[in-house]
């Protein structure tokens, strides 16, 4: 596993614990940050890098759970697994129902919190590289005048040059022209290339194509 650039997150109020994980852990390559409560996690300031959280359900203040909620309401997306010594079936479906990547209960093996670990580092590089992808194909959409915009929205629509030129009161060579433009902006290779684009940007047009029964 070889994760140097990723960070992973620990929160545990046994100080003994969060030595033993992060021994654990950085012998695997991986860098680690270990905190005492979800109160001193929330208020660090932490690696901004690919990575996810070995979080503890029974901490003093915030729970563990409660920091699962708190993250999620905050539009905070990290991958966590959770580690306990006292759970139940409920408090697992919970944290799993809520995103948790894992549930492991106290003593767990070694090699059972490495796997949930690269599961999670894993499912975050994803996460982050559809992300930057998405804000490129946004950027790309904002590059584009507003009659761009519009001969783009027509055409994913699957109108015609000539039916277009006639909405938008031009001439056709005029919509050859901004069409040119848009799939040169858009780096688009092919009609269908702009359609998935389209649908990847979500745009209004696509939203209400794809839910016509």
């Amino acid at each position: 596993m070889n994760e140097e650039r990723s960070t992973v997150f620990v929160v545990d109020d046994d100080a003994s614990m969060r030595e033993a994980l992060k021994n654990l852990l950085r012998s695997m390559g991986l860098n680690v940050e270990t905190f005492g409560s979800a109160k001193e996690f929330l208020s660090s300031q932490r690696s901004k890098g690919p990575g996810c959280l070995v979080l503890d359900v029974r901490l003093p203040g915030l729970s563990g759970l409660d920091l699962q909620r708190q993250l999620a309401d905050a539009n905070i997306q990290i991958p966590i697994i959770f580690i306990t010594a006292h759970g139940d079936i409920q408090m697992s479906v919970r944290a799993m129902k809520a995103g948790a990547v894992e549930f492991l209960t106290k003593p767990f093996r070694d090699q059972d919190l490495l796997d949930a670990v690269q599961q999670a580092v894993d499912r975050d590089r994803a996460i982050r590289v559809q992300r930057a992808q998405a804000a490129d194909l946004r950027k790309r959409y904002e590059s584009l005048s507003p009659r761009e915009q519009e001969v783009m929205d027509m055409v994913v629509r699957g109108l015609l040059n000539k039916q277009i030129a006639g909405k938008v009161g031009t001439s056709e060579a005029t919509v050859k022209m901004h069409r040119s433009h848009v799939m040169r902006k858009m780096r688009a290779d092919s009609l269908a290339e702009l359609v998935r684009i389209a649908e990847k940007l979500s745009l209004p047009s696509q939203r209400t194509k794809n839910a016509r029964p």
